[in-house]
């Protein structure tokens, strides 16, 4: 299997979010509205509460999928997910309903959409590149 350096999975993902910020800033200069903004603010924000979950502790992510009662930590971090997830999708519904409410024209809509997507897959891929596993061969399921 081979792997890639930590230097050349930094470059992808900085040209990766360059890349969303340079549709986000032509969608609002081409067509002269402010307004798809509020997507970078909204994409920089989702995968903080994510974030949160997974350093608060092995007991509050380990356990997401069991019974809420007997941990509290779990129910911290499902909180915590749907925040995430909220986030998210007001992130890619925002560039849709200004286009509906006919703030925003057509081709600012697709670029902004496509921009907070790039910004957000950015940040995923930076947390899933650079985590340390602790297992002590790579056959670990």
């Amino acid at each position: 299997m081979a792997t890639t350096s930590a230097l050349s999975t930094l470059l992808l993902l900085s040209l990766l979010l360059a890349l969303g910020f340079l549709n986000i800033v032509l969608s609002c200069a081409l067509y002269d509205t402010y307004q798809p903004l509020w997507v970078i603010f909204v994409f920089l924000m989702a995968p903080i509460p994510n974030s949160l979950a997974n350093c608060a502790g092995p007991s509050y992510s380990s356990s997401y999928y069991g019974d809420m009662d007997e941990d509290p930590g779990s129910n911290f971090a499902a909180f915590m997910k749907f925040l995430t997830g909220m986030l998210v999708s007001s992130g890619t519904f925002l560039p849709i309903v200004l286009w509906r409410c006919e703030i925003i024209p057509w081709g600012s809509f697709l670029l902004s959409l496509s921009g907070g997507f790039f910004i957000y897959i950015s940040f995923v891929l930076f947390g899933m590149g650079f985590k340390s596993y602790d297992a002590a061969d790579d056959y670990d399921f």
